[in-house]
């Protein structure tokens, strides 16, 4: 049982456009110190898959100082490890804009690949796959492509999938943005096939001139290809929207979402020698993540701070996500506010969101 990882960096960045205009969705920050990518990456490297291919597009600087040399994720190697994959079609530097061509583009790196099965991973989500698991069922059902789902209510983005499927999980209807209603079963955009399955795929989709992997392949494929249906049961945190982005990152205060994240199987992450943070004589903090390298000398509540902030005296600070190298000037009231990174409220300023419509600040912004 042997798999090479294709992680897709750029996709959905229209859900989050206010984090994703400078950065990749990938590069997104997360909780605190983490980065979307690292779920992905992780979930692979713990499945024991040595060879990943990083597939980038556009605004991918923070991405590549972010993953390095894959060495966080042990996957600096001479054979095999960290590959990044440039973003184009063809050998006319035509820049990808769908999966299908990101595919199309990779066929000759799959092609050089001996591993049996391709895990297919986007970077939207925040949950920890058993992919062992997934694989071990792809294999049981003898399936030729296994998409693995969560069962949730169904919310309206940019492009999402609903599945259905009989009492063998085997699939009978895909659809592609259905109307946002109830619950169902909502691919989460990891999905395992056999690599010459998926190589067969991609060149049969070339002579026919197909230009989505949604529309024009796994829809078409229902009745005549063998597709199975994981249904995840654990923890899955889909980044959907500023607002979604805002509830999961607050779901990381529950102890027990912290514990199914992190507990069993290690989250990887770059790791920065940061001096310990700092709490002042008047620092009085609740139920928070604070990363290294912060001052804090006000009030932090039910908050997330990334490394560097820096929360002056009398500040009060509730229900935020304050990034890298924030400064929160004295008497400064925020309530249910992103920020970027290194974003400066000046003394004395009062601003609030609500949780369905945080109040955002873009990097490098004074106030």
């Amino acid at each position: 049982m042997t798999a090479v990882g294709v992680i897709f960096s750029s996709m959905h960045e229209e859900n989050i456009p206010e984090l994703s205009g400078h950065r990749t969705m990938a590069s997104v920050p997360f909780g605190g110190r983490y980065r979307m990518i690292d779920f992905s990456l992780s979930n692979m490297v713990n499945a024991g898959i040595t060879t990943v291919g990083l597939m980038t597009k556009t605004n991918y600087q923070s991405l590549i100082d972010h993953v390095g040399s894959g060495k966080e994720w042990d996957l600096a190697r001479k054979d095999g490890g960290m590959v990044l994959l440039p973003p184009y079609v063809d050998e006319n530097e035509t820049v990808i804009n769908t999966r299908l061509e990101a595919l199309k583009g990779i066929v000759g790196f799959l092609g050089r690949c001996k591993q049996d099965y391709v895990v297919l991973s986007d970077c939207d989500g925040v949950a920890r796959f058993n992919i062992q698991d997934v694989i071990a069922f792809h294999e049981q059902k003898g399936a030729d492509i296994t998409m693995v789902t969560h069962n949730q209510p169904v919310v309206k983005t940019h492009y999402y999938m609903t599945i259905k499927s009989d009492k063998e999980d085997r699939v009978t209807e895909i659809r592609i943005n259905p109307p946002a209603k109830g619950k169902a079963d909502v691919f989460v955009n990891l999905m395992v096939l056999h690599r010459d399955y998926l190589l067969d795929l991609v060149r049969n989709a070339t002579t026919c001139g197909y230009t989505s992997f949604g529309r024009d392949i796994l829809s078409r494929s229902v009745d005549t290809a063998k597709i199975y249906n994981y249904r995840f049961e654990g923890y899955y945190g889909g980044i959907t929207s500023m607002a979604a982005y805002f509830k999961h990152n607050m779901e990381l205060l529950d102890g027990n979402v912290r514990k199914e994240l992190f507990g069993a199987r290690d989250i990887y992450t770059k790791v920065k020698d940061s001096a310990p943070s700092e709490y002042g004589k008047d620092a009085k903090v609740a139920n928070s993540l604070i990363s290294d390298g912060c001052e804090i000398h006000g009030t932090v509540r039910n908050s997330i701070l990334f490394r560097g902030v820096k929360v002056a005296r009398g500040a009060v600070v509730e229900n935020c996500i304050l990034m890298q190298d924030n400064i929160v000037g004295e008497k400064a009231r925020l309530n249910c506010v992103i920020t970027d990174k290194n974003v400066v409220i000046r003394d004395r300023k009062v601003l609030s969101g609500c949780e369905t419509l945080p109040y955002f600040i873009r990097k490098g912004m004074m106030i």
